[in-house]
């Protein structure tokens, strides 16, 4: 049987895929599934979907491969999985990136990975027959893990979390506010390939924990992680977020501000807008949160929905994102107590915060 060695972003969808993660999907997306997916965000039999998922190769590895029934997936030396291949084709990657991610930048971390990626990718159904370990393996719950765990506690509506940051307040304020709304929160870090500048996995986990642990009522909260990484594509993201965490058995999903997104690329609620258009048909229930602030005035986490002084005294307003937040901590600065809780700063001492490079 011929091989076909994986890179880490590719054996971890491989994984999500055979897992059910990214379901209706069973196998990397062929010709017909792939340009739905990028022209209507929808999949050829009408489920929504608005990202492509697929195995890129480059040209010789197509011609190889094309055409045979069966083919071996390696990864770190070892069998991990098998592909039937069913279609192998190639597009006009810059049409597609301006599709996705609203723009042919280069220096989008999502379009640049895109583009650097092969040019030819193999669609088909896949089985995953082996699963790889990682270092961050044992905080990792499959989908049909985390349904019989809300089975046991007891839970009939769930809320789903994503994130990619150590926690801060404006994320505790949003997952409060849906707590109050729901039977239990689950949180469910991104953990995969990011870009240099992002937080680690054990910076996140740490942060999370402590959050948790000391602040969170020990029966409303669960968290495990989810192995895939950042496509950095803003609102078609969200709506991606979204689907997995219906697969991981959640009721609702929280959708703040700038979800998904990086630089200015996406407007602050674009994710909104562009999530709203699905209302009805994703099998999930979005919970459109609006992004809290500090506010002196106020003297507390608002948003503009219960504070005026963003326009009024905006000298009082301290915004709150996990971009801020980073660059206080890689500034060596420790965020106000107000902006990030002493306890999770405490927790994250002697541990690597930052991602150096970009991962492959």
């Amino acid at each position: 049987m011929s091989e076909l060695v994986l890179t880490r972003p590719q054996y971890l969808e491989l994984e999500k895929l055979s897992l059910g993660a990214f379901r209706p999907l069973t196998g990397f997306m062929n010709e017909d599934e792939f340009r739905g997916s990028v022209e209507t965000m929808r999949l050829p039999g009408g489920a929504v979907f608005p990202l492509p998922v697929v195995l890129d190769v480059d040209g010789e590895t197509a011609a190889r491969l094309k055409g045979l029934p069966q083919v071996a997936l390696v990864y770190d030396g070892e069998q991990v999985g098998e592909l039937r291949p069913e279609s192998v084709f190639t597009c006009d990657k810059s049409a597609v990136a301006e599709k996705v991610y609203g723009t042919t930048d280069s220096t989008h971390p999502g379009v640049a990975f895109f583009m650097a990626g092969g040019d030819h990718f193999i669609g088909g159904a896949v089985a995953l027959t082996k699963r790889a370990s990682f270092d961050f393996s044992g905080d990792e719950l499959a989908p049909e893990e985390t349904r019989a765990l809300f089975a046991e506690k007891g839970w009939q509506t769930i809320v789903g979390f994503q994130t990619r940051n150590v926690p801060h307040r404006a994320h505790e304020y949003l997952q409060r506010i849906a707590l109050e709304q729901v039977d239990g929160l689950f949180i469910q870090p991104l953990v995969g390939r990011k870009k240099k500048g992002d937080y680690t996995p054990q910076a996140i986990l740490r942060g999370y924990r402590t959050l948790i642990g000391e602040f969170y009522p020990a029966d409303k909260v669960a968290m495990g992680i989810l192995s895939t990484y950042m496509r950095y594509a803003g609102p078609r993201e969200a709506v991606f977020h979204a689907l997995i965490r219906r697969n991981y058995g959640c009721t609702h999903f929280i959708i703040g501000r700038d979800h998904a997104g990086v630089g200015d690329y996406y407007g602050t609620y674009e994710a909104h807008e562009m999530t709203r258009r699905f209302d009805g048909d994703l099998g999930i229930e979005i919970m459109y949160l609006h992004g809290p602030y500090f506010c002196g005035r106020c003297d507390g986490i608002v948003t503009e929905q219960t504070c005026p002084h963003e326009k009024d005294l905006p000298d009082s307003v301290t915004h709150i994102s996990g971009t801020d937040m980073r660059a206080m901590l890689l500034g060596g600065k420790e965020p106000d107590a107000h902006l990030m809780r002493p306890e999770v700063i405490a927790a994250l001492q002697g541990t690597e915060l930052f991602i150096e490079d970009d991962e492959i």
